[in-house]
């Protein structure tokens, strides 16, 4: 974003790459961004709103629409999504990842990076998964996660996903580094578990960076704190 806008530009539509924080919800930085437009172009009103949740802890593209560009948000959603993962095996939480604390300790020295590539060919194709109850999937209206903070035990049914590549980029014990490709509504969390069990041991997920959506790369987008910088010198001009 280096050409100047406007905020009739902002409300005619634009689309908006941001590179997510660690820590802050899609909705933390729909918010930012919308209050930065708000403030630095003096507007009452403007419709914003993202094109695929990324869980708090993971970093990455979001991709991001304002005004009249929100009714294109479908369109992005059904993109396919490049993520870049960090699976730690031997220890498993109840979210998949490092919102929980670990719950089990499980060996791994029986796992090699032959038997890995082996297993992780068998998520490759349309498989059912079943997503972390630790997540925003609705049960009788409500989301699961907050039925898994309050200890109550529920079940979420399976769904169709497809999963196009999975790379291996790196692999430490107990670390492993993946880069996969996937459809929308793909949990990486529950590949990590998946994968954990199918190696007859346990599995986390560490960390998770997306890096693409369709066409659309990470290392074009840009913080919240650069958005808000970039608009203050297009008034100051």
């Amino acid at each position: 974003m280096t050409e100047k806008r406007t905020a009739e530009d902002f409300l005619k539509g634009q689309v908006l790459l941001f590179d997510k924080p660690y820590g802050w919800t899609s909705f933390d930085l729909v918010n930012k961004v919308r209050s930065t437009i708000r403030h630095y172009y003096d507007l009452k009103k403007i419709k914003v709103g993202h094109a695929g949740t990324l869980d708090p802890l993971a970093t990455g593209l979001l991709i991001i629409c304002t005004g009249k560009a929100t009714k294109s948000i479908s369109s992005f959603q059904d993109l396919y999504k490049e993520y870049i993962a960090t699976i730690e095996f031997g220890r498993t939480t109840p979210s998949y990842d490092l919102e929980t604390e670990f719950d089990g300790e499980y060996n791994y020295d029986h796992i090699t990076k032959d038997i890995i590539q082996k297993v992780l060919e068998s998520f490759i194709g349309e498989i059912e998964q079943t997503p972390p109850i630790f997540s925003a999937k609705q049960i009788g209206g409500a989301r699961a996660y907050k039925f898994a903070r309050q200890g109550k035990e529920k079940k979420l049914e399976p769904v169709k996903i497809n999963i196009e590549s999975i790379e291996i980029i790196q692999f430490h014990m107990p670390e492993l580094v993946i880069k996969i490709v996937c459809s929308k509504g793909t949990y990486i969390r529950s590949i990590a578990n998946d994968l954990g069990k199918k190696l007859n041991s346990g599995a986390y997920l560490k960390d998770l960076k997306r890096t693409a959506i369709g066409d659309y790369k990470n290392d074009d987008a840009i913080s919240p704190d650069d958005f808000q910088k970039r608009l203050n010198i297009i008034k100051q001009n």
